[in-house]
């Protein structure tokens, strides 16, 4: 293994613990990460979102393969994320595709991208299935999660 896939299983490994100080020693000290939910997050923000969700996670359950290199900096992974979305109480099984930059053994750009349509179902049920394709929708998502994020991130 290399060190850029050791890295990323380094990370994913620390996910699996809900160890999010491993997770972000895996990140370089000016890390982006984008994702559906949360949008584009600086690198105080990352830190602050994988720590949030490891502590308020209940039943989560990571699964990482594939992690494929696809030149010296670009690499991607596949991952599933089982959990109970705590707004709702509703099972999700997310499947993600995670793209990341690395340089000197580190994170410089992470995004993660999965269907945001099949996950509001999940998530939310029928409210879900029947406004989960619409960018009202997606947007209350993302407030929603920014706010979380925020909030937790006035709490520390």
């Amino acid at each position: 293994m290399n060190t850029n896939e050791q890295t990323i299983h380094h990370f994913y490994s620390a996910f699996q613990q809900r160890d999010y100080a491993g997770m972000n020693a895996c990140y370089d000290a000016e890390v982006v990460f984008s994702d559906m939910v949360f949008g584009l997050l600086n690198s105080q923000e990352t830190r602050a979102m994988w720590e949030m969700l490891c502590k308020n996670a209940k039943d989560l359950t990571i699964r990482f393969d594939n992690i494929r290199l696809l030149d010296e900096e670009y690499a991607t992974c596949d991952w599933v994320a089982t959990y109970t979305f705590t707004q709702t109480g509703r099972k999700v099984v997310n499947r993600v595709k995670a793209h990341m930059r690395l340089k000197d053994g580190l994170i410089t750009e992470h995004s993660d991208a999965f269907d945001i349509y099949k996950w509001s179902r999940q998530a939310f049920g029928l409210r879900g299935w029947l406004f989960g394709w619409t960018n009202f929708m997606r947007n209350r998502i993302h407030i929603n999660a920014k706010k979380r994020l925020l909030g937790f991130m006035e709490q520390q």
